[in-house]
């Protein structure tokens, strides 16, 4: 097996993981913790489990509140990890490769949510006295951002180093 194929196999993985982790979370949260009806469980003193139903996508934008808003929603999020898969297949390097494999596998992880509940299930709650430099998110919501960050950060700081082997006109 090539190298290529090898890598985009791994980032295939990769967002699998993200997937089953999120998922796998989100049931025990649920289901293990009841956190939907506990609300709050304090964990430490900048850190709880807060039960959130999140109608909206990132910042608790373009909030669904209808049933049409909701399919529409898991659409758009559909077609976005549809064009996040296709770049992963064509992306040559690793690191983005593994950095889009966290946006596809924590966008799945969300769709799903949405597709079966109407809402994506967020409960993580870092804070820091009332201050909350985040709201309240999810492994998935975690994996998204860590990879887009991921991108950012390798277009901005990896610049193609100019061809060294370009023959120079001798001067005269």
């Amino acid at each position: 097996m090539n190298r290529l194929l090898r890598n985009r196999l791994l980032g295939l993985l990769i967002a699998a993981v993200v997937f089953l982790i999120d998922q796998g979370f989100k049931s025990w949260v649920v289901k293990g913790l009841n956190l939907r009806e506990v609300q709050v469980i304090e964990l430490l003193p900048f850190f709880d489990l807060n039960w959130t139903q999140n109608f909206g996508v990132s910042l608790g934008l373009f909030t669904a509140g209808s049933t049409e808003g909701r399919w529409a929603l898991v659409a758009m999020t559909a077609a976005i990890a549809t064009f996040v898969f296709v770049w992963l297949l064509r992306e040559r390097k690793m690191a983005d490769i593994a950095a889009l494999a966290l946006v596809l596998g924590g966008a799945l992880g969300n769709i799903r949510d949405r597709f079966l509940f109407g809402y994506v299930i967020d409960y993580a709650d870092l804070h820091f006295g009332d201050f909350r430099p985040f709201l309240i998110f999810n492994i998935a919501d975690a994996a998204i951002t860590i990879g887009v960050l991921i991108i950012l950060a390798r277009s901005l700081l990896s610049r193609e180093k100019p061809d060294s082997t370009v023959e120079t006109a001798p001067e005269s």
